[in-house]
């Protein structure tokens, strides 16, 4: 899953993107406005935690833009600002969700598991498909009530399949749920973990897509 960070402050943003990055996500992390709008131009990312204490623009100005585009992604505001007042404005801006500084980096992960969660539609915290389960929260995955264990990289790409099962993914957007600006991509790595998880979950579990990529299938 990638997220876009917006966090001006050094210490903090390297920090939040460390922990992210131990929760398995692939994060982008940005430092003003400018690049935040850059980067939801061109990438397409799961969830944007946003600070409003921005340099040249605020935060909330950041977040009113992005919804008058008509832009959905789930946004949860990470900020000092804690009055009533300041929580009302980001929520009635368009905020998914309002956390404050100083904040436990577990209830961050788990406030963006919820958001994803809501904004992909599920109804309960696991994915299911075909015997096949995973829990975001413990991030266990069982097949038929056995557990299976799955690389970082396996585990993500199989959340992303899950969190789509009615869609086709393309081969990009698979790499872009996997990587992170910066992180070297090899020509043939989506297919490598695909082979990997249909030899853990079922040669069927998912189905090429000639010329247009992958979706779910069964665990035959």
């Amino acid at each position: 899953m990638r997220i876009l960070l917006v966090e001006d402050d050094a210490l903090l943003g390297d920090g939040i993107r460390a922990g992210l990055r131990l929760a398995d996500y692939a994060v982008d992390w940005v430092r003003d406005p400018d690049a935040a709008r850059l980067a939801l131009l061109d990438h397409a990312y799961q969830a944007c935690v946003l600070d409003l204490g921005l340099p040249k623009r605020d935060g909330l100005l950041v977040l009113k833009d992005l919804r008058h585009c008509g832009n959905p992604l789930p946004v949860l505001i990470l900020t000092a600002r804690d009055s009533s007042a300041d929580k009302i404005a980001g929520l009635d801006a368009g905020a998914d969700d309002y956390l404050t500084k100083p904040f436990d980096l577990l209830e961050l992960q788990a406030r963006l598991r919820a958001l994803i969660r809501r904004a992909s539609g599920a109804s309960t915290p696991t994915l299911e498909h075909a015997g096949v389960v995973l829990d975001p929260a413990s991030k266990r995955v069982t097949r038929d009530g056995q557990p299976v264990l799955l690389s970082a990289r396996e585990y993500t790409l199989l959340h992303d399949l899950l969190s789509h099962k009615q869609h086709i993914r393309t081969r990009s957007q698979l790499e872009e749920s996997l990587y992170a600006w910066g992180e070297e991509t090899g020509s043939n790595t989506v297919e490598v973990y695909i082979h990997h998880l249909r030899k853990k979950l079922g040669t069927h579990f998912i189905r090429t897509i000639r010329g247009l990529g992958y979706c779910l299938g069964d665990a035959n």
